[in-house]
């Protein structure tokens, strides 16, 4: 008797077994069917869901083509739900796993957006406005004639643009702490790395400023004359002309 309760206690267990197996094969989705679905996700803004969707098509190595796409759609869904720390790895890590691809000038702009929503004020660190710039300047170098081209150029210009805010407000700091020379060598740099900054007479004004500190009064003097002739009216004139007349 107790050779039959095991018997069947036996065959009860195969037969859990074979369900949850069958289960198992049941619930499993092929990467198309994956792909599709993160497809749908994203058409209805659920990125988290589509970007889960699609590291499963990424992650099952079904075909090359596929992976490569998804892991395209990956780096896209995490710029639109604007996790663009994310997505600024994902583009970087797209061009390094394929760097002959057809789309590395969208894959380089995409990346540079990523980077340039993540700017911040000039008295911050800039390392997001840097990687933003270089990824625009190799996408210009190296695809003139793309369509966002121009947009990329544009966008090289304000990365600059907040680069030069950053070193003014690092040389007007080392100016008001007396460190006269690590001013002048701020504010030189970004009247020479940055020739066509919108606001260069602010640059002028604190590196005459700085140059005097630094009894440097020639260098003072012939900036200041750089600052009236390039911008007479400007409201650091007034400034320098009372700083000069301090100085005779």
């Amino acid at each position: 008797m107790k050779h039959i309760h095991r018997y069947l206690l036996l065959i009860l267990c195969c037969l859990f077994l074979s369900a949850c197996g069958h289960s198992k094969a049941k619930d499993q989705k092929s990467a198309e069917t994956y792909f599709m679905e993160g497809e749908k996700y994203f058409e209805a803004e659920h990125y988290d869901k589509a970007i889960a969707s699609w590291e499963h098509v990424r992650d099952a190595f079904y075909s090359p083509e596929l992976s490569m796409l998804a892991e395209m759609k990956i780096a896209e869904a995490y710029y639109k739900s604007e996790q663009y720390e994310e997505a600024a790895v994902a583009f970087d890590d797209f061009l390094k796993q394929h760097p002959n691809d057809y789309r590395t000038a969208t894959v380089l702009y995409r990346m540079g957006l990523s980077y340039y929503q993540q700017i911040v004020v000039p008295d911050r660190d800039q390392s997001s406005t840097q990687y933003a710039l270089d990824s625009f300047e190799e996408m210009v170098r190296r695809f003139p004639n793309d369509p966002k081209a121009q947009e990329a150029r544009n966008l090289i210009l304000r990365c600059k643009t907040r680069l030069a805010e950053h070193e003014v407000y690092v040389g007007r700091f080392y100016l008001r702490i007396d460190q006269y020379q690590q001013a002048i060598d701020r504010l030189e740099g970004v009247l020479k790395s940055f020739p066509q900054y919108y606001y260069r007479d602010e640059a002028y004004f604190y590196l005459g400023q700085a140059y005097f500190k630094a009894s440097q009064p020639d260098n003072a003097k012939t900036t200041f004359d750089k600052l009236f002739q390039e911008f007479p009216g400007s409201d650091y004139i007034e400034k320098a002309q009372k700083i000069l007349e301090k100085n005779r």
